[in-house]
């Protein structure tokens, strides 16, 4: 069923929309994991991220009560030739939106393909395996499976508030959130290494622009470890986890030359010695358990294990213009 029932409807979502939104996400998550995985500060950023425009790219669902059941948006934030698909809806309430949101994402999909010149373009889905009405939903649109995330997590009880000192030749620092350079040489090596992954990552200026759109920015958490008179690693935080006292590894890579090294775990052993002096208790990020550089090794090996495991989906639409 692609129609909403009667006395439901869908408009843009706005910024003032952000709380009420929460509420359905949490829901989801409640359903589907056991606990709120998402915050305000996360949906803000998905509302305003760079190539997703509200009042084209988004939807919400209402039911006959005006209570929102349902949000679709897209995310593509370097205007490549993927795209990721989103739909959450209230469960059991809002089940009936879910294939309409996902109708209306999907004809707006080949037109972002038209705007951002592929043909064709690949899009992709998320969904936990106990979120079966979502799986079918995604099946019966053309989705197939293709790989799995994991959300890792480990407490910070009883961390050293001193971080291990890093292999021989390596320094590990804070990175300069005011200094233009060594913001670019921290960007730099992480396209770099995500270049290397299924992972697509913004150019530098999209970047720094998803950055200023953050409600706030914590570069004392933010780390790059230098190695024969370069920055060679790179660790950056997001604030998101604040709320439930968590310390977010948002991304961390290392140049090809020097992983194997110890590089990586220096970085998120700095990171986690700073997120427990500041009293968080546990740290988290996600990570592609099919990544080639099998970066879940390390995450297992510094002490962290899966919080919960998402499948991924793919298909292509052709490019149309409207």
């Amino acid at each position: 069923m692609t129609t909403l029932p009667e006395g439901w409807s869908t408009r843009r979502p706005k910024l003032d929309d952000a709380a009420e939104i929460l509420a359905l996400v949490h829901a989801c998550d409640m359903a589907s994991i056991g606990e709120p995985d998402y915050t305000l500060d996360e949906v803000r950023e998905m509302l305003t991220e760079p190539n997703t425009d509200m009042a084209r790219d988004c939807w919400l669902a209402l039911d006959d009560e005006g209570r929102i059941v349902g949000w679709a948006y897209p995310r593509n934030a370097n205007g490549g030739s993927r795209d990721f698909a989103d739909v959450y809806t209230w469960p059991e309430r809002g089940t009936p939106a879910l294939r309409p949101l996902l109708a209306l994402l999907m004809g707006r999909m080949s037109e972002r393909a038209a705007r951002f010149g592929h043909d064709p373009y690949e899009v992709r889905a998320g969904a936990i395996p106990t979120e079966q009405d979502l799986i079918d939903a995604l099946t019966e649109a053309g989705f197939v499976f293709l790989k799995q995330h994991a959300r890792m997590q480990m407490s910070l009880d009883g961390v050293p508030l001193t971080a291990p000192e890093p292999p021989p030749g390596v320094t590990v620092r804070e990175v300069r959130g005011d200094d233009e350079d060594d913001m670019r040489a921290v960007h730099s090596v992480i396209f770099q290494a995500f270049a290397d992954t299924d992972h697509t990552s913004n150019d530098y200026d999209s970047w720094r622009t998803q950055l200023s759109n953050e409600k706030s920015l914590s570069f004392d958490e933010w780390f790059a470890a230098e190695a024969d008179g370069r920055v060679v690693g790179a660790l950056q935080s997001s604030d998101a986890g604040l709320d439930d006292n968590e310390g977010w590894v948002k991304r961390l890579g290392v140049l090809r030359p020097y992983r194997k090294r110890g590089v990586g775990e220096a970085l998120l052993r700095r990171a986690f010695a700073v997120y427990a002096g500041k009293g968080r208790t546990k740290a988290g990020l996600g990570v592609d358990l099919a990544n080639p550089t099998q970066a879940a090794r390390l995450y297992y090996a510094v002490g962290m294990t899966p919080q919960y495991r998402a499948n991924v989906y793919r298909t292509y639409v052709p490019a149309r213009a409207r």
